[in-house]
């Protein structure tokens, strides 16, 4: 046999195995594909959102996270995002902080008063998911005609280093200007330097503070404002 001769057989050997293969991985994709919809069918929208997440959650734990994906969205809550904004934000500062459970009883005041009082024209809620996984909110609410309050500022440790932060306070400082609200005010405490330090970027000053002890802890609490 020539090589040419050779060489074409063992082309041809190549072509007929792909043909194969093709028909093979075809037949085992819609079998997967039977199976996958026998075990997603049982499942409330809700439920498979949960498990999308949690794939997501896999994925990025053994490096396999899709590059092409915005590093965060934003959106408005939906039923079990308040929920899940308390547990975290609760847990979050527990864990970084060692503050006490009083801390979530005052972050759940905080959002069921939102909820229930809630002004769409003036106030706003955004929720940061990534991997379908909520990893920081923040609120608009009003104090008086002219000052809005930003609250609840958080942001995951799964979530940092991506400019989240600073992104949830301009879309606040966006919303407060456009409702017509003339200044924006916020609460924070002293030990939580990273915020601290996003506020004074966005132009807030620091315009009082005053010791206190909570969450189980002696704080410093500081108003920060600025003008819109």
């Amino acid at each position: 046999m020539t090589h040419a001769a050779a060489t074409r057989e063992h082309v041809e050997a190549v072509l007929q195995f792909q043909r194969l293969h093709a028909r093979v991985s075809g037949a085992a994709a819609e079998s997967s594909a039977d199976t996958a919809r026998a075990l997603l069918d049982p499942l409330s929208a809700h439920e498979r959102d949960e498990l999308i997440g949690a794939m997501a959650r896999i994925r990025r734990l053994l490096g396999d996270a899709p590059h092409d994906q915005p590093p965060f969205t934003l959106r408005d809550p939906v039923p079990g995002d308040i929920g899940s904004i308390v547990r975290g934000q609760a847990r979050l500062y527990a864990e970084e902080y060692g503050w006490d459970w009083t801390f979530e009883a005052l972050v759940a005041d905080i959002a069921s008063q939102f909820v229930r009082d809630f002004q769409p024209a003036r106030e706003r809620c955004w929720v940061a998911e990534r991997h379908g996984e909520v990893v920081g909110s923040v609120f608009v609410v009003r104090q008086d005609d002219d000052t809005a309050k930003l609250r609840m500022l958080y942001v995951d440790r799964s979530a940092r280093g991506l400019g989240l932060g600073r992104r949830l306070v301009d879309e606040c400082l966006r919303f407060a200007a456009a409702a017509g609200y003339r200044r924006m005010v916020l609460w924070t405490n002293d030990v939580l330097v990273s915020a601290r330090r996003i506020y004074e970027a966005a132009g807030f000053t620091l315009v009082e503070q005053e010791a206190h002890h909570s969450f189980g802890k002696d704080l410093v609490g500081q108003v920060w404002a600025r003008e819109l």
